[in-house]
């Protein structure tokens, strides 16, 4: 009976899991428009990760997890200046040069086509007719929600950051797949987490002015992003990356796009137009898609291979 139980609830999380995940992660492109009130980019980003680094530490020190050996490490460091780093810094640059909040996931969320492609030809993922009808589907549903937008000028450099954070957040997250599947997800992360920090306040030192306007809302904006994105929903993509192929995962970052979309027109008040949310539409339907995995897949272990 508790084995049967014990099954159900693993069940229930795996089906939540993925759930949960895109609300949070959509979460941090909301967040991103109240701490740029009080820093600048790299500013945030930088007092963001020293709080991730210092929690971080303190649960290190506590469980004493197993450390990864010298090439873990340095794995761990890449993996982290990708998706920790740069991924990071490319969302929070394009929304302060003036890409709209509900419309700056929306170059991340062509991931799921890098990752497809990638994943096929370097993890040995089986990638189905049916999947690569849905990653289409889902390119052609952003295509309708970028119909009309402006592309130069300031909004062109903001776009410019998105695609930078396209790529680093693709390859980061097949990397992490591919050479840090066997580490220890807390010492993992205080590498990563650290490896950013220093990339991102290296940065901040030398571009910015390093000037922060303290206030209620910057300071609960920068704890929400470090302990329940930095932390939490990073620790729940590697998880759901270890149980599941790297398309299916991929796919889900379609929905983050009309997630923050509805979040941005409920707090901003920013509003799409009816292309807009067609496109959207059609992201959603992309995902069921990219997530019908053929029995292949479902079979398949989810580990690095060697």
């Amino acid at each position: 009976m508790k084995q049967v139980q014990k099954s159900d609830l693993e069940i229930l999380i795996g089906r939540a899991a993925p759930i949960v995940f895109v609300l949070l992660w959509s979460t941090g492109f909301i967040g991103t428009k109240y701490v740029l009130n009080g820093a600048e980019p790299l500013t945030y980003l930088t007092v963001r990760m020293m709080l991730v680094v210092a929690i971080m530490a303190v649960i290190v020190a506590w469980v004493r997890p197993a450390w990864p050996d010298r090439a873990g490490i340095g794995h761990s460091i890449v993996a982290g200046l990708l998706v920790q780093g740069l991924y990071l810094a490319g969302t929070v640059f394009a929304v302060a040069h003036e890409v709209p909040v509900g419309l700056s996931a929306l170059i991340p969320g062509l991931q799921p086509i890098l990752t497809s492609i990638l994943a096929s030809r370097f993890l040995g993922e089986r990638v189905t007719p049916l999947q690569w009808g849905g990653v289409a589907l889902g390119l052609a549903g952003v295509l309708l929600i970028l119909h009309g937008r402006p592309m130069t000028g300031e909004a062109g450099w903001g776009w410019f950051a998105s695609a930078i954070s396209l790529i680093t957040i693709t390859v980061g997250t097949l990397y992490q797949k591919r050479y840090c599947g066997g580490i220890d997800w807390r010492a993992g992360s205080f590498i990563q987490q650290l490896a950013a920090m220093v990339m991102l306040g290296i940065g901040a030192w030398a571009l910015e002015t390093n000037v922060i306007h303290w206030s209620a809302e910057f300071v609960l904006s920068v704890v929400w992003l470090a302990v329940v994105l930095s932390i939490g929903t990073v620790g729940l993509l590697y998880w759901l990356l270890r149980r599941q192929a790297s398309s299916q995962v991929a796919s889900l970052f379609y929905l983050v796009p009309a997630v923050t979309a509805l979040m941005a027109f409920v707090l901003f008040g920013e509003k799409l137009d009816a292309v807009a949310i067609i496109g959207m539409i059609a992201c959603g339907a992309a995902v069921l898609l990219v997530n019908r995995a053929g029995p292949d897949a479902i079979l398949r272990q989810s580990r690095p291979r060697t």
